[in-house]
């Protein structure tokens, strides 16, 4: 993909400012190199769970609201932040608005062509994270481990000249009982969706990016900034995709799912490039 490619939407989630995992460097080159009209920035941007602990806020971390304050005064790019579990402290100032362009919410109702699509983080149907909430940090404590080994098994294999090797999403694959978590929880969603009288859901939060229809409605996940380096973007003509950061060749950004519209009440097709 052409350097500075213009979209109506992207949608960017799960960057986990603050963290070691976090590729900061990475989104805020991809910011740079792709204009759009609106940007959400769709929950656990900031990880104020893991800045409580042991995280460390760096110069690349705040870099990436540079860019954006850039975006938005180069190119009038308007910015919905939607909260997120690992950044509930916006609670605190929950809803903000800033002018034309600036607006922190909890979710946000996106029209789309002749789709309306209800973008929200997704913990709002994570019965963990809003039942159990030291289970739940259990499990970020987990999930840090797991890419602190992710982080030393693939210096090993780079070292020995092999390719990059993620753990984590092999596990979440091969682990049944995380299958049918994210199975359910992409069901929820789809739900959730209906229920509010639109026609699909965008979300984030398993860290796992999709495209794809469940039961009439159009789910899409933007995947996340830690591994993936994934974002949903929408062209001006109301088609959705799923783009891929590439760290090994940065000119170009790899394609994959790409959503066709068509002039019906629901989409027809979903085809992986």
């Amino acid at each position: 993909m052409k350097k500075n490619k213009h979209y109506r939407t992207i949608v960017l989630s799960d960057i986990h400012l603050g963290t070691s995992g976090s590729k900061a460097k990475e989104v805020t080159d991809f910011l740079k190199e792709n204009r759009c009209e609106k940007l959400i920035l769709n929950g656990d941007i900031i990880d104020g769970w893991q800045l409580k602990k042991y995280g460390i806020w760096k110069k690349k971390h705040t870099a990436f609201f540079r860019i954006i304050l850039k975006i938005m005064d180069k190119y009038d790019t308007k910015v919905i932040y939607l909260r997120g579990n690992h950044d509930d402290f916006l609670d605190q100032i929950l809803p903000l608005v800033v002018g034309k362009q600036f607006q922190i919410r909890r979710d946000y109702v996106l029209q789309s062509g002749d789709k309306r699509f209800f973008v929200t983080h997704g913990d709002v149907f994570d019965s963990i994270t809003t039942g159990m909430r030291w289970l739940a940090h259990l499990g970020d404590l987990g999930y840090t481990l797991l890419l602190w080994l992710n982080k030393k098994y693939n210096q090993y294999r780079e070292w020995r000249g092999l390719k990059y090797y993620s753990l984590s999403q092999q596990i979440k694959h091969k682990v049944k009982l995380a299958v049918s978590y994210m199975d359910d929880f992409e069901q929820k969603l789809a739900e959730l969706a209906k229920a509010r009288g639109c026609d699909g859901i965008i979300c984030g939060h398993i860290h796992q990016p999709a495209i794809r229809e469940i039961n009439g409605i159009v789910y899409m996940n933007s995947g996340d900034w830690v591994e993936t380096m994934s974002a949903l973007v929408e062209d001006f003509e109301g088609n959705w995709s799923l783009v891929y950061y590439s760290v090994s060749d940065k000119d170009e950004t790899e394609f994959e799912n790409q959503l066709f519209i068509e002039d019906k009440p629901t989409l027809s097709r979903v085809a992986i490039l």
